[in-house]
């Protein structure tokens, strides 16, 4: 079942009554339409982004018991902080202990897998925009275990070069300027929606597979976004190409702009020739990893995005 995104950008007091989110909006008080109410069991991420936000004890524990995410926003309106349930799953302690003592090697293939799949689905963006992808699509088949060529800085050194268009000069990095904060913002949705799906799933998304950061308190989130990253690259390509953002104009994002990139959780995805919503489909991915910690298999389910029929032709050929 795909779970409901609620933004509020707006002031408001979140409450709990009857195993409902009750709603009181403020702003909304002379129009006669101030309160509302949603069933916390249909909720999967809340995003508090004002000041003027007040929410109940109750309310956020039963939002944490029903496994949602719950973001907080600073000023800036950037995502500053996230909560999640500390019980997640029936049995949460067996699956931290397969996690913790997973392998080396097997975590380095985990990591090829990860990074196969990011590279393919970098190269469908970039081939969708009529740029040209054999030497991605080579990279992606190159993979070694635990990517000791890193293949995927050579992915994102070339992707990142053209999938605004060569023309731009666009360069990424978290400070830099727009779509950056585009990115910024839909890269902090998806990494929310990967950490909650790991909760889910029984893992502890503090320990990675690859990134080791001492300071990161989502290591195993960033591993296991990187596949669905593009994701959220196609639809800044989008807004980018609509006009919406100003190409790299714009400072501020809109709360329409914010609306859309929320859509991130209901986008298609493609995992072995099924068709599902993205967080749907990363509740299957998070669970394959469960898997593979168990060694009951050994792949990881990652959504795959389309190439052009020639390009998929290739592949399977050179694979």
């Amino acid at each position: 079942m795909i779970k409901r995104t609620l933004h509020f950008g707006n002031p408001a007091y979140l409450s709990k009554r009857n195993e409902q989110l009750q709603i009181e909006l403020p702003d909304a008080s002379k129009l006669g339409d101030n309160k509302r109410s949603v069933p916390i069991e249909d909720i999967g991420i809340v995003i508090l982004d004002h000041q003027q936000i007040t929410i109940t004890q109750a309310a956020l524990a039963a939002l944490l018991q029903n496994n949602a995410a719950v973001i907080t926003c600073n000023d800036s309106h950037h995502p500053v902080g996230l909560f999640l349930p500390l019980d997640g799953h029936d049995i949460q302690s067996e699956r931290f202990r397969h996690q913790i003592t997973a392998s080396e090697p097997l975590k380095k293939q985990l990591w090829q897998q990860t990074v196969s799949a990011k590279i393919l689905n970098q190269a469908a963006i970039l081939n969708e925009r009529g740029i040209e992808t054999d030497n991605m699509l080579h990279w992606a088949k190159s993979v070694r275990s635990g990517d000791p060529d890193n293949y995927e800085g050579r992915a994102a050194a070339y992707y990142w070069r053209y999938i605004f268009g060569a023309s731009t000069n666009f360069f990424r990095r978290r400070e830099g300027e727009p779509p950056n904060n585009l990115l910024n913002y839909g890269y902090a949705i998806l990494r929310a929606m990967v950490a909650r799906s790991l909760v889910g799933s029984g893992l502890l998304p503090t320990l990675g597979i690859h990134h080791r950061n001492k300071y990161n308190a989502y290591c195993l989130a960033d591993d296991i976004m990187e596949p669905y990253r593009p994701y959220v690259d196609k639809m800044v390509c989008e807004i980018v190409d609509d006009g919406e953002s100003r190409t790299f104009e714009i400072e501020f994002m809109t709360t329409e702009l914010k609306a859309r990139l929320l859509g991130i959780a209901t986008r298609d995805v493609h995992i072995e020739k099924e068709s599902s919503p993205l967080m749907v489909g990363l509740q299957r991915t998070t669970a394959s990893l469960a898997k593979c910690y168990e060694l009951k298999s050994r792949k990881i389910l990652y959504p795959l995005m389309p190439l052009k029929k020639a390009e998929s032709s290739k592949l399977k050929a050179e694979s």
